[in-house]
């Protein structure tokens, strides 16, 4: 376990097993549902998912909201790459960044599963239909963040191949 946790970044810690973490212990305590894993390794793995699911929601929604009610507004992609070669202090506060990100999306589940579990109780279809509804969100929110990805690899990529 201990090889496995040393493997992972500090990135992967504040922006998927953290979040992923605190999502498992808040719907636990504030719902019905009892998702903490009790069996240590199987946490490490599930919590992580957790928390990728977390990030994916702030990428794809938290961020894109936020752009268009203007609360914030972003820098070119191919500019973020250029300044980075130079100041070695823009991974870590865009890492920082993200993780931010990451914590609104996590208040954002948390509500979202609060909300689904309390209304559960007088709508007993959606107890029904969870379980599919759940595989087909998650299926299409990997589906675009597999999306968003492949196009900042091919950002990046074009960017260098200028740059050099």
């Amino acid at each position: 376990m201990k090889e496995l946790l040393d493997k992972l970044s500090s990135y992967n810690i504040f922006n998927y097993l953290l979040p992923g973490i605190l999502f498992a212990v808040a719907v636990d305590k504030l719902t019905t549902l009892e998702i903490l894993q009790k069996d240590i390794v199987v946490g490490v793995f599930v919590y992580y998912f957790f928390g990728t699911v977390v990030s994916r929601i702030g990428s794809l929604v938290v961020e894109p909201v936020l752009r268009k009610i203007g609360l914030i507004t972003l820098t070119p992609y191919e500019d973020f790459v250029r300044a980075a070669k130079v100041d070695s202090k823009l991974e870590v506060i865009s890492e920082t960044n993200n993780m931010y990100r990451t914590f609104c999306a996590l208040l954002l589940s948390v509500a979202t599963v609060v909300l689904y579990v309390y209304a559960s109780k007088y709508l007993p279809i959606m107890q029904t239909a969870a379980p599919l509804v759940c595989i087909a969100a998650l299926f299409f929110l990997f589906v675009l963040s597999y999306k968003k990805q492949t196009a900042y690899i091919s950002k990046r990529i074009a960017t260098n191949l200028i740059d050099s």
